[in-house]
């Protein structure tokens, strides 16, 4: 555990000198939470009597992790063909802790940009209805959801020819998000938009967030997010292992 914090901070420090991981995982959320909230807030609450922040907070804390994932995973494919990788494969260290430090990396990144996104929401008027003790968790379901997508990121850009391949990665992110229950509640949508939505990872991972909010129970969703986030982490986790491990093991 030692080493992988230890390359953990090391991804930190890199990241702090790359503008583009903030931007994406801070500046743009918060930029679409506020644009959002300005633009259209007052009309969904009039339409549907749910204030939207209770979405939108979710919603773009969940994309800020995504985005961010993916901008911090763009040198992949430079490191990989500098040598680095393999480098740090040979080190005298537990190989996997360069992969378990990006995933800690990651993780904690994520764990503060939704804390940040969501003082942003409180600022807007979010209120934590189930007391300030929901805030944890409420933090927690990003930092869940960004593992495995994090996995997938890293097991396409160790193979990927160039960094710019996971711009596309960005299209099936987006629409997994915003065709969620971020912005509209899910019972003002037609029957047949709700069972669409309920078939993908996004809508307990919502759902769950806007329930701690709410302070209704999240029990269902956040039982719904764990097993999609575990499932997927199993069938990504040994693609991204042996991707990173190629990698490393590649000559150059």
């Amino acid at each position: 555990m030692g080493e992988s914090l230890v390359f953990a901070n090391q991804m930190f420090a890199r990241w702090w000198r790359e503008p583009a991981v903030l931007i994406q995982a801070l500046v743009f959320p918060t930029f679409l939470l506020i644009a959002y909230k300005l633009l259209a807030g007052k009309s969904i609450l009039r339409v549907t009597g749910t204030d939207s922040l209770y979405g939108l907070v979710p919603m773009c804390a969940v994309a800020g992790a995504m985005f961010g994932a993916i901008a911090a995973s763009r040198g992949l494919s430079f490191e990989r063909d500098s040598g680095l990788i393999g480098r740090l494969w040979v080190f005298p260290v537990h190989r996997a802790s360069a992969l378990t430090g990006r995933l800690l990396a990651e993780a904690a990144r994520t764990l503060v940009s939704t804390a940040l996104i969501a003082a942003v929401g409180v600022g807007l008027g979010l209120r934590f209805e189930g007391g300030w003790l929901t805030v944890i968790p409420f933090i927690l379901v990003p930092v869940l959801v960004v593992i495995p997508f994090s996995m997938a990121v890293i097991a396409i850009a160790v193979r990927a020819k160039s960094g710019a391949v996971l711009v596309w990665l960005a299209v099936p992110a987006t629409g997994s998000v915003f065709s969620s229950s971020g912005v509209v509640p899910l019972q003002t949508l037609p029957a047949w938009m709700r069972q669409q939505m309920h078939l993908q990872p996004m809508w307990p991972t919502i759902e769950s967030m806007r329930a701690l909010a709410q302070g209704d129970p999240a029990w269902w969703p956040l039982l719904l997010t764990v097993v999609w986030a575990v499932g997927l982490a199993a069938v990504i986790g040994p693609l991204a292992v042996r991707g990173y491990r190629a990698a490393a093991e590649s000559p150059h």
